[in-house]
């Protein structure tokens, strides 16, 4: 058995998109205010991210609202966020395969003013130099691969092993994955993360419980003419590709006692 190293830490979080890097910075926060209040010893939080660097993986553009942003870091404007272009237009269309036909109204769950385009990417990057600013640990390039567990509590997590051929087998520049041992460890890894799934089938968390649903997105990223767009405008559609017909899913059948909701 390979000898591994290990590093300890108060809080580590798994997954540095969006939402790990929020809870980092919020964790931080509140850390370091209650040791300031009580003079103890400021905590340590770590975040791994299994790209090369953060925002990697991140590629999307996205409509956000503020109001999270604001309450995790209330002068972001101030601090440089590349959160700049405001929400101007919003539009959807009914799509054919010839013609976009308009709505005549934007149904309000779409309706984007008071919002902002944003680059996930950009985005993402000036959340993870706001994390290190704050002495949080952001390391770059470490995967998880298996939670760590003393009984049936997780104690942290192993990361991934480097320098293995398509078989699994050593190679001459093999190094063992490290062990992250934290008193609290968050799961930011997507919606299908592999660590949540080994949690989730040996904790047993979805007995008894309807099960997770989920559906199939595709990004695209196109390049568009500068004299075809506006900064600030948001167009929703629907329609062409998809098939006309409406297919309705098959629904297994639900125990009457995991209807009683509270």
């Amino acid at each position: 058995m390979a000898d591994r190293e290990v590093l300890e830490t108060d809080v580590l979080v798994v997954g540095g998109g969006p939402a790990g890097l929020a809870a980092a910075i919020r964790f931080k926060d509140l850390l370091d205010a209650q040791a300031k209040d009580s003079n103890a010893l400021e905590a340590s939080v770590m975040v791994v991210e299994k790209g090369a660097e953060f925002g990697a993986h991140n590629i999307s553009g996205a409509v956000l609202d503020p109001i999270s942003l604001k309450e995790l870091i209330p002068d972001f404007a101030s601090q440089g966020a590349p959160v700049t272009t405001s929400v101007t237009e919003d539009h959807v269309y009914f799509l054919t395969e010839a013609r976009s036909l308009p709505l005549p109204i934007v149904p309000p769950p779409l309706q984007n003013h008071g919002n902002y385009v944003v680059s996930l990417n950009h985005l993402v990057k000036w959340l993870a130099q706001k994390a290190e600013a704050r002495g949080i640990d952001c390391l770059a390039g470490f995967p998880g691969s298996e939670l760590l567990y003393e009984g049936d509590a997780v104690v942290g997590v192993r990361t991934g092993d480097k320098g293995r051929d398509k078989n699994g087998k050593e190679k001459s520049n093999f190094e063992p994955g490290v062990d992250l041992r934290a008193k609290v460890t968050i799961l930011t890894e997507g919606a299908r993360g592999s660590l949540a799934k080994q949690a989730i089938s040996r904790l047993k968390l979805d007995a008894g419980r309807f099960p997770q649903v989920y559906s199939i997105g595709l990004k695209e990223l196109w390049q568009v003419a500068e004299d075809r767009f506006s900064a600030g405008l948001v167009q929703h559609s629907f329609g062409w590709p998809l098939s006309k017909a409406i297919t309705v899913p098959k629904v297994l059948p639900v125990p009457v006692k995991m209807l009683a909701v509270q």
